[in-house]
């Protein structure tokens, strides 16, 4: 099982890095929660598949019992799930925001850092004509 969870790692890292370096923005995101997932994935696999009783300490315990998950790895991917989806969050505002400003998500497309100046209007006075 183990095996077969790291090869599913492999492949939302190879998935994710391949999405972050196409054109677009859209995929870009998209590849930075495959990346996100892969790493909260690999997390799990690296703490050990096991089968226990859940980490908690009963009354009269002073310490865990033989046979419980360990606690830490579980804490672990719950923090990078939050902080996953925060930058997830910001990512797709980031995106939105650069497609409204320029008009389009291709990343090449993308010259400068700020949209062209509106077209100055002069308008002529009465006399002058």
């Amino acid at each position: 099982m183990e095996l077969l969870l790291a090869l599913v790692v492999g492949w939302l890292y190879a998935c994710g890095l391949y999405l972050l370096l196409r054109r677009t923005l859209a995929q870009v995101v998209i590849g930075l929660a495959l990346l996100t997932n892969g790493t909260n994935l690999l997390i799990f696999v690296a703490a050990g598949l096991v089968r226990g009783e859940p980490p908690l300490i009963g009354e009269g315990q002073e310490a865990l019992q033989d046979g419980t998950a360990d606690p830490v790895p579980q804490a672990l991917i719950l923090t990078a799930i939050v902080i996953g989806f925060a930058i997830q969050a910001f990512a797709m505002v980031l995106a939105y925001r650069v497609y409204r400003s320029v008009g389009n998500d291709d990343l090449d497309a993308l010259t400068t850092t700020e949209p062209p100046p509106p077209p100055v209007v002069v308008q002529q006075a009465e006399g002058d004509a």
